[in-house]
């Protein structure tokens, strides 16, 4: 950096720091970098203008690197998102909203963690023994109460990664909410996953339920993944089959 750019900065941070920038305060004289029209408060560097009001800067292409190291040193932030959904701030309903996509989420996980991880199959002699311990025993002794649910301390555990990547794939003020309603979903699993072996359901939907899942258990264990509902199962294919069509292919075989 020539010491003509180096002057042009540090004057900048001077008053930068001397005078809060935001999009409305009133432009200060250094104005090397800093320009504020109609359109908003925008930032110029070199051959190229950003509009901070807008969301993301990915047209910028080869020359993002060069405008992303010319830093602005202020507290106001920029917008990530065109969408007032996604950015700052919201009301309950969006927070309701964000909570019911955490558990749809979660639903995602579960048939998956079940299908793939739960029924792995394995030879070796920890691969069986960890297989067991996770989720072997359970289908040895499915009436097991006291090994039903997962110890809360391995859960604790496990979500910390969880967390973090909730925050990976969200922005800061929707994580939360998001990972809320992904925890509200494995609460939810494990209630109905104690409730359809130890409880006795009258009406219809979780006698259903309890039947699916029983299925899994008892009849076909390759297929029934879900536990809080069949949707997934459905989605992939992997929705056990009543004994009536199973009767049925077996006679047309």
């Amino acid at each position: 950096m020539d010491s003509a750019r180096l002057a042009i900065y540090l004057k900048i941070i001077k008053e930068t720091l001397l005078v809060h920038h935001s999009h409305t305060t009133t432009e200060t004289p250094a104005t090397a970098f800093f320009h504020r029209n109609k359109a908003g408060f925008e930032m110029v560097a070199q051959e190229f203008t950003v509009d901070l009001d807008k969301p993301l800067v990915g047209h910028l292409g080869e020359s993002y690197q060069e405008w992303v190291h010319q830093p602005i040193v202020s507290k106001e932030g920029p917008r990530f998102f065109k969408s007032d959904f996604w950015e700052m701030g919201h009301t309950l309903p969006q927070i309701a909203i964000i909570l019911v996509m955490g558990i749809f989420v979660w639903s995602l996980l579960e048939y998956t963690l079940h299908r793939f991880l739960f029924h792995i199959k394995t030879k070796s002699y920890w691969g069986n023994t960890l297989h067991y311990l996770l989720h072997g025993c359970h289908h040895k002794h499915p009436q097991d109460g006291l090994r039903l649910v997962f110890p809360p301390t391995a859960t604790a555990i496990l979500l910390v990664p969880f967390w973090h990547f909730v925050k990976l794939i969200s922005t800061p003020t929707v994580a939360p909410a998001l990972f809320g309603g992904g925890l509200l979903g494995y609460v939810m699993y494990d209630v109905t996953h104690y409730y359809l072996h130890h409880g006795q359901p009258r009406n219809q939907v979780p006698k259903n339920l309890k039947k699916y899942h029983l299925n899994h258990h008892f009849r076909i264990q390759n297929k029934g993944f879900g536990i809080t509902s069949s949707f997934w199962d459905k989605v992939f294919g992997t929705y056990p089959e009543s004994k009536s069509v199973e009767k049925e292919k077996m006679m047309q075989q």
